[in-house]
């Protein structure tokens, strides 16, 4: 993509930060970095160019700019695993996993039902994203098909990058959030057939889990799977133990939790596992050689208790699973990828893993993009990705501005902001080259 078909340019200026590969599987060069750097985005907003702006591109040298002097300048933050229902249910306690779905989030999700209710939520869904500079996501929707057609069209307004697919349930749970066989297997192939591939927007089949999904109905989900072989599939993995021991009680055929995915097609290689917090050895070398991924949410598993996810475990190099991370929203506690990548850290020096604030960025931008299959279009700063930006601030509050003064390279400032930093840290969000949030100033423009 050269810069004579990109059309009217703008600048983004900052501190340029880009991630080229895995700082965990890479020893040199896994990032381009320049303090003192720009962005271009074209007018159909992808990028056109971006590095040091003393090698700024003749062409580009009067186009506007939005100048954001030291701070850092990044792929938009990717949430691979989050529940638009439960935009509002943060903070919600419950004994464990399975207690807390009975006594929140099923009756929140009930309210899906209206579609009334389903737009404004999801207009307030994604402004709550951009606000914590995630620029794109894969998104649970609830049992109801308008809830899914109330997204989907949200975020096609803003011309965001989403996955995402209507919940299936068919048993174990309230009679508001369920659906049949038949009907949740039409209303998704209809939502798939309308929404998956138009704009940015893809289809997700998402039974929420085999807990709440009889047999018929995940052979129909794999049906699904096998008839449109290009979308995608996401659902819950080994979340709780509880939650394991009801699954063995569900389905006592199967081997363990991953096997019941497995006998229904629903492993490969753009199915999408969130937790996998107690996975064996077996399920390990089933999932990578399936080519499947594990969405790793750290914020939910220590809020619920439901245990300390092993990265080095599940991406063992000898049979690697690729692995994404999640706020997973409304069991994670924050909007925040920047607090979740510090809550990863944390739970990695608890299980004795080291996690550097460079390998927590790589899989929140570049990493997340891999998972999902769209590191072509999004997750770096490369020529002709979209332009899906967040500017972050490392002096953003009191607290973040001390810190700064105590960093001396890259990895101190990153670090500072995974621990300390929140959406106060985001000074803009931009998405598809159009800035959608300014930080102090509400909303955003047209860039």
């Amino acid at each position: 993509m050269t810069p004579t078909r990109m059309g009217r340019v703008r600048l983004v200026r900052g501190a340029v930060l880009s991630f080229r590969a895995d700082p965990r599987r890479v020893a040199a060069d896994a990032y381009g970095f320049e303090p003192k750097g720009a962005v271009a985005i074209g007018d159909d907003g992808h990028i056109a160019w971006a590095g040091a702006l003393a090698e700024l591109p003749v062409e580009f040298a009067s186009a506007p700019v939005d100048d954001y002097g030291e701070a850092l300048v990044l792929p938009g933050f990717i949430d691979a695993h989050i529940h638009f229902p439960q935009y509002r249910m943060l903070a919600a306690p419950g004994r464990d996993l399975l207690d807390w779905l009975d006594r929140f989030a099923y009756p929140e999700e009930a309210r899906y039902a209206d579609a009334a209710h389903g737009g404004a939520a999801a207009e307030l869904f994604l402004d709550r994203l951009f606000a914590h500079g995630t620029t794109a996501a894969a998104a649970f929707c609830s049992v109801h098909k308008a809830s899914a057609e109330a997204l989907f069209a949200a975020a096609e307004r803003r011309g965001m990058a989403l996955i995402a697919g209507k919940t299936l349930m068919d048993r174990n749970a309230p009679a508001t959030v369920l659906d049949d066989v038949e009907t949740g297997a039409r209303d998704s192939e209809a939502l798939l057939r309308t929404w998956h591939g138009r704009g940015r927007l893809r289809y997700a089949v998402t039974p929420r889990f085999a807990v709440t999904s009889t047999d018929a109905q995940l052979a129909a989900a794999g049906g699904l799977c096998r008839a449109y072989p290009d979308v995608f599939m996401q659902t819950h993995l080994s979340e709780s133990r509880l939650e394991i021991e009801t699954v063995r009680s569900l389905f006592p055929w199967a081997r363990d939790y991953t096997d019941v995915y497995d006998r229904f097609g629903l492993l490969g290689p753009r199915s999408l596992f969130g937790h996998g917090v107690h996975l064996s050895e077996r399920e390990c070398a089933r999932l990578g050689e399936a080519g499947s991924a594990v969405v790793h949410c750290p914020s939910s598993n220590n809020f619920l208790g439901s245990g300390l996810f092993d990265i080095d475990h599940v991406g063992d190099p000898r049979r690697p699973v690729a692995v994404g991370v999640a706020t997973d929203v409304g069991g994670g506690t924050s909007y925040s990828l920047l607090a979740t990548l510090g809550d990863a850290y944390k739970v990695a020096r608890l299980k004795g893993r080291r996690l550097s604030a460079c390998d927590a960025f790589y899989l929140a931008t570049r990493g997340n993009a891999r998972v999902l299959g769209l590191d072509d279009e999004i997750g770096s700063l490369e020529p002709g990705r979209w332009a899906d930006i967040v500017v972050l601030d490392p002096r953003a509050t009191p607290v973040l501005a001390s810190r700064h003064e105590l960093s001396e390279t890259l990895e101190d400032v990153l670090f500072a902001l995974m621990m300390l930093g929140d959406d106060r840290a985001v000074r803009a969000t931009y998405v598809a080259g159009r800035r959608v949030h300014v930080r102090g100033g509400g909303g955003g423009d047209d860039g």
